[in-house]
């Protein structure tokens, strides 16, 4: 049986997983480049899932994958599956948002919601989880085989840790309801009442 505890410590990673997907769509911090010259000097880009900041471009950041990369043949490839992962990036987004209504839902309904709502609750959790494992799957992938990526310098940063986290969590709030619904006794019980005639 899943109790009002375990609810909100689901809700809690829920929130936190919504935030980090938020945060590391908006940063620009997937992939980033940095290296310091002999001079002293610093040159950095970095690249998120719609913008390109650099301390190289006149203006700092830019729409990303821009025109000129998507032309190539190769490219295009890569401009593809990058803006997959955008795509992908606001669904997850979009589908903790859902289960957000959905234990604000099962959390005000009471016992019989909370107990037969963990399923849509953490399915939701698990759909989130898995959408962003395959979005940092992809960035992963090209970021290991895309050439742009062969000069050294280049690592994944942090939005890609973020949202590694967010998934992590999503998984474990998900499974937490599950154990928790099979495995902890009902909450407040039938109890009892005395047989007067027996007194």
């Amino acid at each position: 049986m899943t109790r009002v505890s375990v609810y909100s410590a689901a809700l809690v990673a829920c929130v936190a997983a919504t935030a980090m997907i938020v945060a590391s769509i908006a940063t620009p911090n997937w992939v980033s480049y940095s290296v310091t010259t002999a001079q002293g000097e610093t040159f950095e880009k970095h690249i998120g899932l719609h913008k390109s900041c650099s301390n190289l471009d006149a203006p700092a950041c830019r729409d990303f994958p821009y025109a000129e990369l998507c032309q190539a043949g190769e490219e295009r490839y890569f401009c593809s599956m990058w803006r997959t992962v955008g795509f992908m990036a606001s669904l997850a987004a979009i589908l903790c948002l859902a289960g957000l209504v959905g234990f604000a839902v099962i959390l005000r309904g009471g016992k019989y919601k909370r107990e037969t709502g963990w399923p849509f609750v953490g399915g939701m959790l698990s759909l989130v989880a898995v959408v962003e494992f395959v979005m940092i799957s992809i960035v992963a992938y090209l970021f290991e085989n895309d050439d742009q990526f062969t000069v050294p310098g280049w690592n994944l940063d942090f939005s890609w840790y973020l949202s590694t986290v967010s998934a992590a969590l999503c998984l474990l709030a998900a499974a937490g309801l599950a154990v928790s619904a099979y495995l902890l006794p009902p909450e407040e019980g039938y109890e009892f009442l005395e047989d007067p005639l027996d007194a």
